[in-house]
This record gives C-alpha cells, sequence and structure tokens, in this order.
C-alpha cells in the first residue's frame, strides 16, 4: 500500500473485482514511478557534485555532515512527525532507524573522507562498486538470487562506470581508495536495510530516524573526530542548504518510499546514472569536458538500465523481495 502522506502518491482503492491482472498492472504502474523517483534523486545527487567539492575547502568534513543532517532532519520531523508518533514504539521502530541512520553517516563519513585522499575519478568508481555488491549482499542476507538480466546489467553499468571515472594509466591503492572502498559497502548494506525494513515500520519513520541519528553522531563526533575548520561563506551555506533539503531530505524521504516498491539491486542501478549527472554538471559549471572514453562509459551505463528494464516482467512482485526472505 502506498503510504500517506506523500504528495502524489496517495492509497489507492482495491478493485472491485479484484483480478489478478488488475493488481499486476497497478504493481507495474508503481514500480515504474517508484523507480522514475529515483532518477529524479539521482540527477540530485549527481549536480552537488561540484557544490560539495567547492564547499570542502572552507568546512572541515565532519561538520559539514552534521549541519547537512541536522538541517534535513529538522525538515523531515516537521513533515513526518505525526505519521511518526503514530508507529509503535521500541525497537521495533527505534531499532531498524538506528541502524540505517548509522549505516548512512558511515558511508558518507568514508566518502567525504577518501576524497580528500585520492583523486576525485578513483573515488567516483570506488564508490560505485556498491551497485554488484547489493545483489551480492541481497543474496547472502536474504537467500534470494539476482536475476540474470540484473546482474549482466549491473555488470556492464559497472564496466561503464569504470571507462568514466578510471583513468587509462596511473593506478594505485591509497588510504583513501580504502576508504572509499568501506563506503561501497557500507552504502550497499544501507540499501539492502532499507529496503527490509521500509515495509514494516513505513517509509516516514526510516526517513526521520536515519537522518536524526545521521544528525546526532555527526554532531557528537565532530569535535573530537577532526579539527573544525568553519569559514562561513555563499558557498558553504549554498552546499548545506541544497544538500540538506534536496540531497538529502527530499532524496532519502523518496528513495525510500520508492523502495516499498522495486528491488535494491534495480536501486543501486538506478544510482548508476549518478556519475553520468556529475559529469554534465561539471561540464556545464566548469567547463570540463568528457573524452570519448567517458561517453563511451555513460552509454554502458545507460545501456544496463535499459536492459535491464526490457527483461522485467510488470507483473513481478517488488519491494517485498528481499523483505520476505529474512
Amino acid at each position: 500500500m502506498v503510504q500517506p502522506g506523500w504528495p502524489g502518491f496517495g492509497p489507492e482503492e482495491d478493485s472491485a473485482d479484484g483480478g489478478d491482472d488488475v493488481a499486476g498492472v497497478r504493481r507495474g504502474m508503481k514500480q515504474r514511478r517508484a523507480e522514475l523517483a529515483m532518477v529524479a534523486v539521482t540527477i540530485v545527487w549527481g549536480s552537488t557534485f561540484v557544490l560539495i567539492k567547492e564547499a570542502l575547502a572552507d568546512i572541515s568534513t565532519i561538520l559539514f555532515l552534521a549541519l547537512r543532517f541536522s538541517l534535513a532532519a529538522i525538515v523531515l520531523w516537521f513533515i513526518y512527525q505525526k505519521a511518526v508518533r503514530t508507529r509503535s514504539a521500541g525497537w521495533k521502530t527505534l531499532g531498524p532507524g538506528a541502524l540505517t541512520g548509522v549505516l548512512l553517516f558511515s558511508a558518507y563519513a568514508f566518502q567525504t573522507a577518501g576524497l580528500k585522499l585520492t583523486t576525485p575519478s578513483k573515488s567516483a568508481f570506488i564508490t560505485g562498486l556498491s551497485i554488484p555488491m547489493v545483489p551480492l549482499a541481497s543474496s547472502l542476507v536474504y537467500r534470494v538470487k539476482p536475476r540474470l538480466m540484473e546482474v549482466v546489467g549491473i555488470l556492464i553499468a559497472s564496466f561503464g562506470m569504470g571507462l568514466m571515472t578510471l583513468p587509462a594509466a596511473g593506478l594505485g591503492i591509497n588510504l583513501g581508495d580504502v576508504l572509499s572502498l568501506l563506503c561501497a559497502v557500507t552504502f550497499a548494506l544501507h540499501l539492502v536495510v532499507v529496503s527490509h525494513y521500509t515495509p514494516i515500520i513505513g517509509f516516514e519513520s526510516v526517513s526521520v530516524l536515519q537522518v536524526v541519528v545521521a544528525a546526532g553522531l555527526g554532531l557528537m563526533v565532530f569535535p573530537v573526530a577532526e579539527r573544525a575548520v568553519f569559514h562561513p561563506n555563499m558557498a558553504v551555506v549554498a552546499a548545506v542548504a541544497v544538500t540538506g533539503l534536496f540531497a538529502t531530505a527530499f532524496a532519502f524521504t523518496t528513495m525510500t518510499w520508492a523502495q516499498q516498491y522495486t528491488t535494491a539491486t534495480r536501486t543501486a542501478l538506478i544510482c548508476a546514472l549518478e556519475p553520468v549527472v556529475a559529469w554534465l554538471m561539471s561540464w556545464w559549471l566548469t567547463g570540463e569536458t568528457m573524452p570519448v572514453r567517458g561517453q563511451l562509459g555513460a552509454g554502458l551505463i545507460l545501456g544496463g538500465i535499459v536492459l535491464v528494464e526490457l527483461k522485467r516482467p510488470v507483473s513481478s512482485e517488488t519491494g517485498g523481495e528481499a523483505a520476505t526472505s529474512m
């Protein structure tokens, strides 16, 4: 059932005839709406890359994350406090919220810290390894095998991401690469965990609690984890506002809602669009050009997504694929 309170996606009444065909069509429509919403989120994430990179010159990593998640937590609590309060208290709700929040904060901390110690292209590709990690994590945790076309599509998209982001020569491993790999593992686990708990406690509760926990962790950790740097300027204010409101509050609410109607594997594949958007925004804002190698990689990423979409059965169950197997 579509959760009430999300604009444009209200609850629908059951069909009078209760036919399987009608139910299958409705499931397919919900899945497509959910996946289109995730595409919008991916565009938002890709568009913030240049903004965040510029802001980190004047604000320390954990402090930036603390402010970003704090702003998002305030907005989400204001919007969804009624829905969250109606949910049963206790570990049925708080436990999943704490787990998803820890994973969310850890993933972004690894990613941002790693970006300072390695090149952006290597960070982007290594973080993108979360794409093939998701079906592997789902198979291990939920004992569900990914579909063949999902695996093929993910491999193609991953290869395309490598062409886009990895240079032809000069590769080497450093601490930043290791942190980026930890980010990829954590993001994959976060996708799988959110996919499991959202149908159980509701997308509002997951969205609010995970961001509140992430904000709390950031505020507790930044005074002891790093030398706090904060030089307020328009770049910093804009980065905190845009990432807090759009790339966090809007994005994670949408992603959490959408994962009720699709799988963690498809979510990860759609997120492969992020480096494509980042390249385009970088070209538009900074004049960076994309070589033929990068253009080929972008085409392979899109091809992997199309391959999965063409082979997807419309009436198949979504969202609960992982949730019902634990």
